[in-house]
Parts: structure tokens; sequence; C-alpha cells
């Protein structure tokens, strides 16, 4: 295995992984801050025991089914998945629909949670322990699916995509620690733009490899397709926010 055909499956699982633990890590903040740290980190760890099942019940699966089938599969999931997330940066970038503002989720998440009645048990909050489950079970699921998505192109990604993640998980953990607040500063809008495109990219390539589809230069084409799909969306963010012209009569 080469860096020409790890470093894509690397840099997709962070930057994929990245976007979605910040999302988590709101929301465990909030509980932690307002309902204690003890069931924010009791649902955390909850999460990640059921994300640690679900890999081990489908890694071993996924690695039992044929290639072509499971590139043309997994590759038209990831396309659908990159594409929707494509389309709201897009729409956020022109201006149509407003961007996603981690401190207002913060502050929605807070009063909710301070709305609701307490009722520890054992010292342990239940609403505030299913709060932070939901989130990191959620977040973590797209986690889980695009790790073994884009590992599912070749034997021997599923531990590079695993570290990308990983890597991703424990930044946006001692991030948290540090400024102990909602971590409004990382660029998440332009993350998810540029997830959109690589995710893309990568649907269409295994979609077209499962297809039978011999690509000029192999996995050189991937980065050919993912500058025509960063091309077409700067394309779109342009026309989608210029000003429709009214007609005056």
């Amino acid at each position: 295995m080469t860096w020409l055909e790890a470093g894509p499956t690397l840099g997709a699982a962070f930057l994929a992984s990245l976007v979605e633990c910040v999302e988590a890590a709101t929301i465990v903040l909030a509980v932690g801050t307002v309902r204690g740290w003890r069931s924010g980190l009791a649902g955390t760890a909850l999460g990640l025991v059921v994300l640690a099942a679900l890999v081990v019940a489908l890694g071993p699966a996924l690695a039992r089914a044929p290639e072509h089938l499971l590139q043309t599969v997994v590759g038209l999931l990831l396309l659908l998945f990159g594409m929707r997330w494509l389309r709201k940066a897009i729409l956020r970038a022109a201006g149509i629909i407003p961007l996603h503002d981690e401190e207002a989720v913060f502050r929605s998440e807070t009063a909710n949670l301070r709305l609701a009645r307490v009722s520890e048990r054992h010292g342990v909050d239940p609403l505030a322990t299913v709060t932070a489950f939901k989130a990191v079970l959620l977040e973590g699921v797209e986690v889980v699916f695009i790790v073994l998505a884009v590992s599912a192109g070749g034997r021997g990604l599923l531990p590079v995509a695993a570290a990308g993640a990983l890597a991703a998980a424990l930044l946006v953990v001692a991030m948290a620690v540090a400024v102990h607040r909602p971590l409004a500063r990382v660029p998440e809008n332009t993350l998810k733009f540029a997830v959109g495109v690589v995710i893309s990219a990568f649907g269409i390539y295994w979609s077209g490899e499962g297809l039978g589809i011999a690509w000029p230069g192999q996995d050189l084409a991937l980065p050919v397709i993912a500058g025509g799909l960063l091309a077409f969306a700067l394309l779109s963010v342009r026309l989608a926010a210029r000003p429709v012209p009214v007609e005056v009569r």
C-alpha cells in the first residue's frame, strides 16, 4: 500500500469525522455544563460501546462481501451522502440558508436541559445521559459508515480510515477540554463543503470501480474527480448567489 492509495482514505475519514465529532461534542458540552459531567460522560461512554459493537458486527460482514458488489453499493451510498452535504454547503455559502452555528446549538441545548426536571438516580441524570448518548450515537453512526465506506475500495484500508477518524475524535476532545466551550471557531461549514466534495468523489470513483470502469491513471483519477466536483460546486455557489432579476411591468 502506498501513500497515493492511503492518503485520500485517511484525509476523507479525518475531515468527515471532524465535522461529526464537533457536532457531538457541542451537545455533550451542553449536557456536562448544565446537568453534570457524570451524566454527560456516562451517555458518551454508552454511545461509544454501542458504536464499537456496530463496528465489530459490520466489519467482518463487509470483508466477506464480493468486492465489486461492495464497491458499487458503497459508492452509491457515499455519493448520495456526499451530495447531501455538498448541497447544503453550497446553499449556505450562497446565503440561501443560514450557516450552521455551534454557539446557537449550544444555547438551545442548554436552555432545553435547564427547563427539564432533574431526576437523578445514583448520581446520574437519566435525561442528560440519554441526550449525550443520542448525540454520540447518531453522529458516531455516520462516522462508522464513512470509515467503512471509504475503506471498502481496497484491502487493508480499514485501519487507515479508522486512524483518520480516531485522530479527528482525539483532536476534538483535546480542543473541547482545552477551551471548555462550543468549538464555534472550527470552520465547520468550510469543512462540510470540503467533505461533501471528497465523499462525493469517492462515491463516483468506487461506483465506477464496481461497475467495471477502468479509470485513466487508476487512483490518480480520484483527485481529478474531486477537482471537477469542486469547480462545479464553486460555480454553483456563484450562480445561486446571483440575484434574480425582477421584471417591472
